[in-house]
């Protein structure tokens, strides 16, 4: 029988998600298919879900706006979503819903492919931004035992975030907030208020933003002559534990980033 498994989230168009595992799947020779659902709204997503609790599909990745009803829809949480307060992958298995959240995983993993040299353990990071996608980030780097500071324009929801994660994690103001720091993450959905001349000239700057793959600010970032991360690495390294959890098979050999890149019509 087929695996039935894709991503959920409004608006979903957008969605690479179908193209890498799609790309895996075949190079991996399994029967499944992995296809995009576009719920409108929260009841359209529980139904989703009912799907799944009834064993119609095997799993489903999630994005926005639904990674906090997945996570509440859940009958058992890894630790990193209850970090994230959110989920953006959910497996089925008789009857019941598993959240986990794979975004730490994926900033973990981008960083080790395109910052090879970057060591966080002990040295000071900056995480721009306090929603879900920072909380991941947070919870991996502090879990990587780096000293996280959270810069947000709300502090209040920085503080929250800070709280939640506990130890290795401080909410600072934007003077002096870069100083010594080796990374720098913008977790935010837009460029942040951020020059880079301001940073060390070892810092890494990452932009989990992958549309365009070259942000401002990677572009700003590497033109100081830093080394930069973009979002497709995080993107594809979130997609293989997902990938692994949903089909129980390792992530075949095949170059996924070069199939992304073409079908986005970018070189890099």
């Amino acid at each position: 029988m087929t695996v039935q498994a894709g991503v959920a989230g409004w608006p979903i168009a957008h969605s690479l998600s179908p193209l890498i595992h799609t790309t895996w799947i075949a190079a991996a020779g399994l029967d499944a298919a992995y296809v995009a659902h576009g719920p409108e709204t929260p009841d359209q997503f529980a139904a989703l879900l009912d799907q799944g609790r009834s064993g119609r599909l095997r799993g489903l990745n999630v994005t926005a706006p639904y990674k906090e009803q997945a996570f509440a829809a859940a009958d058992r949480v890894s630790d990193a979503a209850r970090l994230a307060g959110s989920a953006n992958l959910l497996v089925f298995e008789d009857g019941r819903v598993a959240a986990d959240s794979t975004d730490g995983h994926g900033l973990m993993n981008a960083l080790a492919e395109q910052a090879p040299a970057l060591r966080v353990e002990g040295q000071p990071v900056v995480i721009v931004g306090a929603g879900g996608a920072a909380r991941a980030a947070a919870g991996a780097l502090a879990a990587a035992g780096a000293g996280v500071r959270i810069l947000n324009r709300s502090r209040d929801r920085a503080e929250r975030l800070a709280a939640d994660i506990g130890a290795g994690v401080t909410v600072v103001e934007a003077q002096g907030a870069f100083i010594d720091a080796v990374l720098v993450v913008n977790a935010l959905s837009v460029r942040p208020d951020l020059d880079v001349a301001r940073l060390e000239a070892d810092t890494v700057v990452m932009d989990m933003t992958y549309r365009p793959l070259e942000t401002p600010l990677l572009a700003a970032a590497r033109a100081r002559g830093l080394v930069g991360v973009d979002g497709l690495a995080m993107l594809i390294g979130q997609a293989r534990p997902s990938f692994e959890a949903i089909f129980g098979c390792a992530v075949p050999e095949t170059d996924v980033r070069r199939r992304v890149l073409n079908h986005l019509g970018e070189a890099g």
